[in-house]
């Protein structure tokens, strides 16, 4: 073993002994030893192992740990502390800017135990609370962590979108000087608005197409090479891109090829022929298919309905009506209720809101005891009097406890309009527990809506398992409505099981979880991937207009009490 995996070795149980405030002198005593073995002038592996304790700065105590790591490639009080923490708050340790006390505190005080649940927190403001945090330190930690993840060459959609908009937009005007009558688009995952991006595909048809090949290279926002079948290049932050470059009478087919996945692509083509196509809706005309929207080409069953006419006109951002689960300054949002109100009906121009503020075992969260639930539904009631007849709500976002019951009981529960019941805590139930949880949770009558129901977050944290069948049919069995959370960490539910919800009669909702007036706006993400379901708007709650969803709010309510 190399002195610098030894050093590394020591500095990382130095750091975990200080996260589980071991004696400070132990502590001390190990961080020492690591910068010390990191700079000796010779290789430990070749010094006798009697003369390791008479080594200046290291004891007999640290000499039995090299010993140990010389011996057998691993120290066992290392592993047994490891085995203490959890594997994201170890993960932690490797993000720049933040050492062992600042983890300490986003851990014990915060309950964050994942890389990812820190990013979310960043994006919900809630560091800035904790001692020793604020503003600037948070956001130090939310552009550090977005370095880590981009290291593994994997974005979030909502990540690109702004640079992808800016290149095409370069490109474009590029473009229109050297070859001013080509075409030019997005295809792949981008324009198939996946939630993953491993990198961004352009296509361009042009009619000088050895002018555009010759000139690209010398494209000055990009560093392109030439490649085999295209141009080639990753960005100093890490995202892939590749430029098709083709010409204009082959744009079309191209286009199609390189938006669909294989599967889709193959199984249409068969159909249509090999062209050559005036645009993409001649080739599916061409395969007898009604037109297939791009974020549908995943040969799920979209060719199938194709073939039938029964493809769903798929939901927009123009149809939503509303805007349900958000938060406030009452639980841990940014922005007050008026003004997450008012942003809704003048900058929106949306019919209503509905606030789901944390409830009261969200402590980390300001979560509404009795008291405060009361305290707000008055407030709601004078701004629904001022503001109309645009509505607010009255929402909560309920904590589905360990045992599967809401957070309050039903004298509580029935004073809400609606109830979104979520899972925050104990997140690591096997399948089986898991599932069970929540269908308690479905099951009771309150229940309004299933939020983010397998709590992931992309790219950091896998949803908790569960029965997706079984938590899909309990929703349709009692007529609750199952969320498509918004928030591009989220984007839950999945929408590979959108699909079998829409089949059983489940209605979804497009939700925000937005805790300040810019997260309305994560609407859009939660849009694009709902139309990879399928929804419609007649089966999406939020597209309801304000009539529409208050009698179904009543209906609900008078089902329960009746």
């Amino acid at each position: 073993m190399e002195n610098k995996t030894i050093a590394r070795t020591l500095r990382l149980l130095s750091q975990l002994m200080e996260l589980h405030e071991v004696n400070p002198f132990k502590i001390k005593s190990v961080a020492n030893a690591y910068f010390k073995v990191d700079k000796l002038p010779f290789a430990l592996k070749d010094k006798p192992v009697e003369d390791i304790d008479k080594i200046d700065g290291i004891g007999k105590s640290l000499a039995g740990k090299i010993i140990e790591l010389l011996q057998t490639g691993e120290l066992k009080e290392l592993n047994d502390i490891i085995q203490q923490t959890p594997e994201g708050v170890v993960e932690m340790l490797g993000i720049k800017g933040i050492g062992p006390k600042k983890i300490l505190i986003i851990w014990r005080t915060l309950g964050i135990e994942s890389i990812g649940e820190l990013y979310y927190a960043c994006n919900e403001n809630r560091l800035i609370e904790a001692k020793g945090f604020g503003l600037k330190t948070q956001e130090e930690i939310k552009n550090a962590i977005e370095f880590k993840l981009a290291a593994n060459g994997r974005f979030l959609y909502a990540q690109v979108e702004g640079f992808a908009n800016t290149l095409h937009d370069q490109l474009a005007e590029w473009l229109a000087k050297v070859d001013k009558h080509s075409l030019l688009a997005f295809a792949g995952q981008y324009r198939r608005a996946c939630e993953i991006i491993d990198e961004l595909e352009l296509v361009i048809g042009a009619e000088q197409i050895e002018s555009v090949k010759v000139n690209l290279e010398s494209f000055e926002p990009l560093s392109l090479i030439a490649g085999e079948d295209a141009f080639i290049t990753t960005t100093a932050t890490g995202i892939r891109i590749k430029i098709y470059v083709v010409n204009k009478s082959d744009f079309y087919l191209e286009w199609f090829t390189l938006t669909g996945n294989t599967e889709h692509v193959e199984k249409v083509l068969k159909l249509a022929g090999d062209g050559p196509f005036s645009n993409e809706e001649e080739i599916y005309s061409k395969a007898g298919l009604a037109f297939i929207e791009p974020e549908l080409r995943e040969d799920f069953d979209e060719i199938e309905k194709a073939a039938k006419n029964e493809l769903p006109k798929l939901v927009t951002y123009e149809d939503l009506k509303g805007s349900l689960h958000n938060h406030s300054t009452w639980s841990d949002g940014v922005h007050t209720l008026e003004q997450m109100a008012v942003y809704c009906k003048e900058t929106l121009n949306l019919q209503y809101l509905g606030i789901c503020d944390h409830s009261k075992t969200a402590v980390y969260a300001k979560g509404l005891n009795e008291q405060r639930v009361f305290g707000q539904h008055q407030e709601i009631e004078e701004l629904n009097k001022k503001l109309a007849p645009f509505k607010i709500f009255k929402g909560i976002e309920s904590d589905i406890l360990s045992d599967g019951s809401l957070d309050y009981p039903d004298e509580v529960l029935k004073t809400f309009d609606f109830v979104v019941a979520s899972v925050h805590s104990n997140l690591r139930m096997d399948e089986v527990k898991a599932t069970a949880r929540l269908l308690k949770a479905i099951e009771n009558p309150y229940t309004t809506i299933l939020g983010h129901p397998t709590g992931r977050l992309l790219l950091s944290r896998a949803g908790y398992p569960i029965n997706y069948k079984k938590i899909i049919d309990a929703c349709a069995a009692n007529n609750v409505v199952i969320e498509i959370n918004a928030n591009p960490l989220r984007l839950d539910l999945d929408w590979r099981w959108q699909r079998y919800a829409l089949e059983k009669g489940v209605l979804l909702s497009v939700n925000p979880d937005a805790h300040r007036t810019e997260g309305f706006h994560d609407m859009r993400y939660g849009i694009l991937v709902a139309r990879k379901g399928g929804l419609s708007a007649d089966k999406c709650l939020n597209a309801f207009s304000l009539e529409e969803i208050t009698a179904y709010f009543d209906e609900r309510s008078l089902a329960v009490s009746g």
